[in-house]
């Protein structure tokens, strides 16, 4: 329980327990701290690519005659539904872990 307290010393903990003080153990969990971060970097990312995808859509229009710009328009959707479908699995994901977490606490 002292290496779980992150007391600094086994004085003061020891002296909190034989006089009945309450201590509070806390423990880290490192898979969720590791996931929260991963998370965070990908929504990071993801916004980027809403950047992106406003200025690729001017460049077409501009750049290329409507033909190709549409056809081009049109690869570019089947991959925004790609990412939409990986965000969703994300959420669902996040939500499960969410839950594992929830379980955990009690």
């Amino acid at each position: 329980m002292y290496e779980e307290s992150n007391v600094y010393a086994k004085a003061v903990f020891l002296k909190a327990h034989f006089f009945g003080q309450k201590f509070k153990v806390l423990k880290v969990d490192k898979t969720l701290v590791d996931y929260y971060t991963k998370l965070s970097d990908f929504h990071a990312q993801f916004r980027a690519i809403g950047t992106n995808y406003n200025q690729v859509v001017k460049e077409l229009r501009i750049h290329f005659s409507e033909k190709k710009a549409m056809a081009l328009l049109y690869k570019l959707e089947k991959h925004t539904i790609d990412l939409v479908k990986l965000s969703r699995e994300i959420v669902k994901l996040s939500r499960e872990m969410y839950a594992k977490w929830e379980q955990q606490r009690e």
